[in-house]
């Protein structure tokens, strides 16, 4: 088995996750934590956006003067998104790179943020990649954590009657090529960071509500309320660990 590359899905990953609410909600929740966890606002940064894909999130940092390299083993998102530069925001300082997170480059050196969203999911040994990422974070730097979250996992097929489905232990009988195959529970994540000697500074669940929307619910609202209602409730303790993924930001 091997790391999940979306070489052959770019076009149809790209359009499910940056072209829905889900993708909007994902992004509001992931800028206003690292803006306000980290020294964004205060500081230029290096940033690693390690599986970045596209590279949305990195083209921003990138405009806001951070020095970003994004690495991700797609090439044909790697295509996109040196597309979405030339196009969008030409004069940036932003470095991609064609490799797997494992292969990092050594003499890449430090960084000051690094970032690895939605990617944990698709790795064969996750607490072995992330852990070798480690060796690139600054001696004072954040580590930025999206994870697809087990117990919300379990909790959408509970309110859906997939009883079957919880039975056989969240295994589905056919896959989804899109579903995410390793799901985490949040406590197992917390245990890494104390192994990395990382101190959480922000925890956050990203989809709290939209996921377990009723039918018909949308008619009584418009895109921007939902997206203020999750960003209102990512981190009410009793609402936080039903995010279909959850966003921690670790500092050294």
């Amino acid at each position: 088995m091997s790391d999940q590359n979306f070489d052959s899905l770019a076009h149809k990953f790209t359009h499910n996750i940056y072209g829905t609410i889900k993708g909007q909600i994902r992004l509001e929740i992931l800028n206003r934590d690292l803006n306000k966890y980290t020294p964004l606002q205060s500081q230029k940064l290096r940033i690693l956006d390690a599986g970045g894909g596209i590279g949305y999130l990195s083209r921003q940092l990138a405009a806001q003067g951070h020095e970003v390299v994004l690495c991700d083993i797609s090439d044909e998102l790697l295509h996109k998104a040196q597309q979405e530069i030339e196009q969008f925001t030409p004069n940036i300082s932003l470095q991609l790179l064609h490799c797997s997170i494992q292969k990092l480059p050594k003499n890449l050196g430090k960084f000051d943020l690094i970032l690895c969203h939605a990617v944990l999911e698709w790795l064969e040994d996750g607490y072995q990649t992330l852990s070798k990422l480690q060796e690139f974070l600054s001696e004072t730097g954040h580590f930025s954590l999206m994870f697809y979250n087990l117990e919300a996992q379990r909790f959408h097929a509970l309110v859906c009657g997939n009883f079957s489905y919880i039975n056989n232990g969240l295994k589905a009988k056919k896959t989804v090529r899109l579903t995410p195959q390793h799901a985490y529970l949040i406590q197992d994540i917390r245990k890494w960071f104390k192994e990395w000697q990382l101190t959480e500074v922000a925890t956050s669940g990203v989809r709290v509500i939209n996921d377990y929307l009723k039918a018909g619910a949308r008619q009584q609202f418009n895109e921007s309320e939902l997206i203020d209602m999750e960003l209102k409730y990512s981190t009410h303790p009793a609402y936080l660990e039903l995010g279909r993924y959850i966003h921690i930001i670790g500092s050294n």
